[in-house]
C-alpha cells in the first residue's frame, strides 16, 4: 500500500482494526455515545491504536461524505515493523546493528528526509512513537523519496522500556543535547549503536534522555542556536557512517 488509505463506518473499521493493517489513528466524532463505539474502542485498546475525539466536520472533509457514522480510520502509507523485528533482522547481520530514535518528530517533512538519509547512511532501522509524533503519511513517503520502501520503521508503545530492551542486546544509546559536553565527532558509532534525536523544539523528553549512555551536541559557530532535526539527524548519521568505512588510501 503506497498512499494511505481512509476508511470510515463502523463495521468496516472494526475489520480494518482486526485484520492487523498498519493503523495510523482513528477519529471519532464528537458527541458519539461510547455505547455506539464499544467494540472499536476494544479493539484499539488491544492493539495501542490511538483514538481521538474530533469535530463531525473534520470528518466530512476528510471522508467527502456525510455518510461516515461518526467513525474514521486512517491506515499508514506503508507498514510497520515490531522492535522486536529490527533485532531479529540485525542478528543476520555481518556489521554491529545501527538505529535511530526520533523522540517526537511531528513534522512529517523532517520524518521523510531522515529516512532519506537513514536509507543514504546505511541504518538498519527507524524507530518512531506511535503518539505524539508523525506517522507514515503519504507527505512522508514523497519526503523520503523512496526510502520509506527501504528502511525498516518500527512504532514504539514506549520508548524508555525499548531502550532498556535494546541495551540488553547490547547496545550504546547516544542522545543529542544542546547543552551537552560532548561533541557529535568524539563518540564511538562502531558498536551496536541507537541514536536518539529529540522533538523540533522541546528536543530529547527527560525520561528518554535519562537513559541514554552519551549526550552529545553539534557545535553551532553562527547565531542561530540549533539546527532542523533532519539536518542534525543526517550529520549524526552520517558521522557514524564514516566511522563504520573508513576511507583506506
Amino acid at each position: 500500500m503506497n498512499l494511505e488509505e481512509i476508511i470510515y463506518g463502523k463495521n468496516p473499521v472494526i475489520e480494518a482494526i482486526r485484520s492487523g493493517r498498519a493503523i495510523n489513528k482513528i477519529w471519532v466524532a464528537e458527541g458519539i455515545k461510547p455505547s455506539a463505539v464499544k467494540g472499536i474502542y476494544e479493539e484499539a485498546k488491544k492493539r495501542g491504536i490511538v483514538i481521538q475525539q474530533v469535530p463531525r466536520s473534520r470528518l466530512d472533509q476528510a471522508a467527502e461524505t456525510k455518510n461516515h457514522q461518526g467513525i474514521l480510520i486512517f491506515l499508514a502509507a506503508h507498514s510497520y515493523y515490531e522492535l522486536d523485528d529490527l533485532l531479529r533482522l540485525t542478528r543476520q547481520m555481518d556489521t554491529p546493528p545501527f538505529f535511530i530514535m526520533l523522540d517526537g518528530i511531528e513534522d512529517p517533512h523532517n520524518l521523510g528526509s531522515i529516512l532519506r538519509s537513514a536509507d543514504g547512511a546505511g541504518l538498519h532501522g527507524v524507530m518512531i512513537p506511535k503518539r505524539r509524533a508523525a506517522p507514515l503519511t503519504p507527505a512522508v513517503a514523497k519526503s523520503s523519496a523512496g526510502a520509506i520502501e527501504y528502511v525498516p520503521v518500527a512504532r514504539i508503545t514506549n520508548l524508555s522500556q525499548a531502550i532498556d530492551e535494546l541495551k540488553e542486546n547490547g547496545f550504546w544509546v547516544i542522545g543529542t543535547d544542546a547543552n551537552a559536553k560532548t561533541d557529535y565527532r568524539e563518540a564511538d558509532y562502531t558498536r551496536p549503536t541507537l541514536l536518539v534525536i529529540g522533538n523540533e523544539g522541546k528536543g530529547i523528553s527527560r525520561l528518554v534522555k535519562e537513559k541514554c549512555d552519551f549526550l552529545v551536541k553539534l557545535p553551532m559557530m553562527g547565531k542561530v542556536s540549533s539546527l532542523n532535526a533532519s539536518v542534525a539527524a543526517a550529520l549524526l548519521m552520517y558521522e557514524g557512517m564514516r566511522q563504520r568505512n573508513p576511507l583506506r588510501r
